[in-house]
């Protein structure tokens, strides 16, 4: 495989916080009730983002699924939400579905391609041979994702474009990732937080698709309009990580999330937080 390189681009290794495998002849229409967004899209597109909501429908997890051919194997794979809690989550909804979850977290590794060398893949997809290659949401300017078992090793054409690009470490991804406004699930959008206060409404809820669990708070807000609190990106100057924003002495409204980059020139950070 040939691809234009740029000095734009790099990798990312890390390892999933989550990979499932959820397999069974109920598998998809299981799925489909439990999860935000619309699993059709999985006809058109390698993985659908969205999220695991309770009944109040606060953000339990956030993970991408996607489906192995057309057989009835489906996986679900997340950057920072726990193994434990999606499946927990989908197994407390499972009765009489023939529906088998099985957590193979371990065994799984991934390599994310940012900037140039990401879109390049896009227009000429890989062979991911006993993986998968599909969209991320690293940056806003698009990243690719190829998460492959370890015992397989890396992809031989991932290996190429991996040595002819940068690769960056995990406090430069972390920084990338909070300048351009991604929460991570769930350090800055959690079990007290809605979608739409992290505005995630555009990229992790259906609709349209029918029920599912949160459906009913989801479709509220939206006929709402607004939400009390939103998650914003910004600088402040001297915010260190948990210390709540105050805009009146002795009265918070608001907390941080994600950590924040070290101090510019000015003094002010970077990160996420949750604001009234």
């Amino acid at each position: 495989m040939s691809i234009n390189i740029s000095t734009s681009s790099a990798i990312f290794r890390w390892r999933p916080t989550c990979w499932l495998r959820v397999s069974g002849e109920d598998a998809a229409s299981f799925l489909q009730g439990q999860f935000t967004n619309d699993l059709r899209g999985l006809a058109q597109e390698r993985a659908v983002y969205g999220l695991w909501l309770n009944v109040k429908g606060k953000v339990l997890a956030d993970s991408f699924v996607l489906r192995e051919s057309e057989n009835s194997e489906f996986w679900i794979g997340s950057y920072f939400s726990p193994a434990t809690v999606v499946r927990e989550r989908l197994e407390s909804h499972v009765i009489a579905d023939d529906v088998t979850i099985e957590d193979v977290t371990d065994a799984w590794a991934g390599v994310s391609v940012l900037g140039e060398a990401a879109g390049e893949l896009l227009r000429h997809p890989s062979n991911a041979g006993s993986g998968f290659v599909f969209r991320g949401r690293r940056e806003r300017g698009g990243s690719i994702e190829c998460v492959y078992p370890i015992a397989a090793g890396e992809p031989a054409w991932l290996a190429a474009v991996a040595s002819a690009t940068g690769e960056i470490s995990i406090e430069e991804m972390a920084r990338r990732r909070v300048a351009t406004g991604i929460p991570a699930i769930p350090a800055d959008v959690g079990s007290g937080d809605l979608p739409n206060e992290a505005a995630l409404e555009g990229d992790a809820i259906s609709y349209t698709k029918g029920c599912y669990l949160g459906q009913e708070v989801m479709a509220r807000l939206k006929s709402m309009g607004q939400v009390r609190r939103l998650s914003i990106l910004g600088k402040w100057r001297n915010l260190f990580v948990s210390r709540p924003l105050h805009r009146t002495p002795g009265r918070g409204h608001g907390t941080v999330g994600s950590p924040p980059e070290p101090q510019d020139q000015e003094g002010r950070r970077s990160g996420e937080a949750a604001a009234r």
